[in-house]
């Protein structure tokens, strides 16, 4: 009887079923796993190590004292792909900010790296500053170094249109920068230049994060820099960035200010005697969550939300001793929860709701849970102010006393709603106050 052979399919079964067992699990395990997927925008996988340098003043991979140090680790790390920069113990001349770069992390040492800014020079425009020129001439150029930081700006150039910027170069008086002018800074209109800048400052970031640094802004020996272009920690357009863990104090400007940067989280850190805002999103910035963070003794408002500051979370920050108003919330500043903060011993009303007109007014925001004691340092204040069209406002659960002695207390009303007001909803909260709720609005008819 002739013998029918095994079909080639077959016996590759057979020859597969002849491996032992250990030897095909050897084979596979350089196989991809099942939930190995690609980065969003790489051609590779997340890797588990990552780029890591540490920077310091002694026993670090990069030994210094300086910017140039800090920002040599933060770019090198940057150039591949992101990573994590450890910077020791000690305190760093700035004479130009930290810049941050996308996907860098940087640590310090809580409490024990301290960024210092370094004492500013001032000099008026010999020459005017036209806007979008790369270049201005000083009448005194001493202090004026290629590498350091510089502020431009006049009489009419404030807020957005100051320019800051590095110096590249030099030709006697003439200094080159590597931004352009962001208005036109007129020697006829007290244009200035100053080498004042955010101490860490972030332009365009995504996946960044700053842990574990103090700021010292050395306030007495800078002249002052505003919020829209600068303060001890800086971010414009950097999308979800963590702030944890950091000081700011004795910044000539504003402590935390982050502009036009969506989705970004501060979170136990303290602001103190800066000279203007303690912590500033504004400018658009969408979904920012400040969480147990302390503003105290700065010269302005603890929490300042600027313009179109929507769908925050503030919750659990202390707000005390600030010159004006513990937090304030006005132009197109709608749908936020301020929840469980402490708003004491502001210089005017512990919380105010700036004017604004029905268009633009800060409207659905939520109060819940917070305690507002004894504001009203300055003068008499109400503990919550109600101005402008604002509408559909939610207090709910609140405690709003004053806590001193007799005859001191200048926190008279506890919520007082302006004529304008719309809907405001006030439900279980405690008020002690001479006058509970003082209500301007005309009755509806």
């Amino acid at each position: 009887m002739k013998r029918l052979l095994a079909p080639p399919f077959l016996a590759c079964l057979g020859l597969a079923a002849s491996i032992p067992a250990h030897r095909l699990a050897a084979e596979d395990d350089f196989a991809p796993p099942p939930d190995e997927r690609q980065l969003p925008r790489r051609m590779h996988s997340a890797m588990k190590e990552r780029p890591r340098i540490a920077v310091g003043q002694e026993r670090a991979d990069l030994i210094g004292a300086d910017d140039r140090a800090l920002q040599a680790a933060v770019d090198y790390v940057a150039a591949l792909g992101g990573g994590t920069v450890e910077i020791g113990p000690g305190t760093y001349a700035m004479r130009d900010s930290l810049h941050l770069r996308p996907h860098v992390t940087v640590l310090g040492v809580k409490g024990k790296t301290i960024l210092r800014k370094a004492a500013a020079v001032s000099s008026p425009l010999v020459r005017d500053g036209d806007y979008g020129e790369e270049q201005v001439t000083v009448k005194d150029p001493t202090g004026f170094e290629v590498g350091c930081s510089v502020a431009v700006w006049d009489k009419g150039s404030g807020g957005f249109h100051t320019t800051v910027a590095r110096i590249t170069g030099r030709n006697g008086n003439t200094f080159s920068i590597d931004k352009p002018l962001n208005a036109d800074c007129m020697v006829g209109n007290g244009a200035m230049a100053a080498t004042v800048f955010p101490v860490i400052s972030g332009y365009d970031l995504e996946g960044c994060r700053v842990a574990g640094l103090t700021v010292d802004g050395d306030r007495e020996h800078n002249p002052h820099l505003n919020g829209c272009r600068g303060a001890g920690i800086f971010l414009y357009r950097a999308h979800g960035t963590f702030i944890e863990d950091c000081v700011v104090r004795s910044f000539n400007g504003d402590g935390i200010s982050f502009q036009q940067s969506n989705d970004v989280t501060v979170r136990d850190c303290v602001s103190e005697d800066n000279a203007s805002l303690g912590i500033h999103p504004g400018s658009g910035s969408q979904r920012p969550q400040v969480e147990r963070c302390v503003a105290r003794r700065n010269g302005e408002d603890g929490l300042f939300l600027c313009w179109r500051v929507r769908h925050g979370v503030f919750q659990e920050n202390v707000l005390e001793g600030n010159g004006r108003f513990g937090i304030s919330i006005g132009h197109k500043d709608s749908d936020n929860i301020f929840r469980r903060n402490q708003v004491r011993s502001n210089g005017e009303a512990g919380i105010c709701l700036r004017s604004e007109t029905a268009a633009m007014a800060g409207h659905r925001n939520r109060l819940e849970e917070n305690v507002i004691e004894s504001n009203g340092v300055e003068k008499e204040a109400p503990g919550i102010r109600v101005r402008g069209a604002t509408r559909d406002l939610e207090l709910k659960g609140n405690v709003i006393r004053d806590t001193r002695g007799e005859g001191q207390r200048k926190q008279v009303v506890g919520v007082l709603i302006e004529e304008e007001a719309g809907r405001v909803v006030l439900k279980d909260n405690v008020i002690e106050a001479e006058t509970k709720v003082e209500d301007r609005r005309k009755p509806a008819r």
